[in-house]
């Protein structure tokens, strides 16, 4: 992956996770980058690699969005 698509992911990711962290209790944002990034280098679309994200951080982090 060249600098401009990992810039352009990375971009995504952080959009993507405002949503989340709007409702979520603290937790360590990189957690959830982790999972996104991850699910996203999969293959999944953005609406899925949320959600893979999110059920990451409930399941492994115990992070649950309010």
């Amino acid at each position: 992956m060249d600098v401009a698509a990992l810039a352009d992911l990375l971009r995504e990711t952080s959009e993507r996770h405002d949503s989340f962290e709007a409702v979520a209790p603290p937790h360590n944002w990189f957690d959830w980058y982790a999972a996104y990034l991850t699910a996203r280098r999969e293959g999944e679309t953005p609406e899925e690699a949320s959600e893979a994200a999110a059920l990451y951080m409930k399941e492994a982090k115990g992070i649950v969005p309010r």
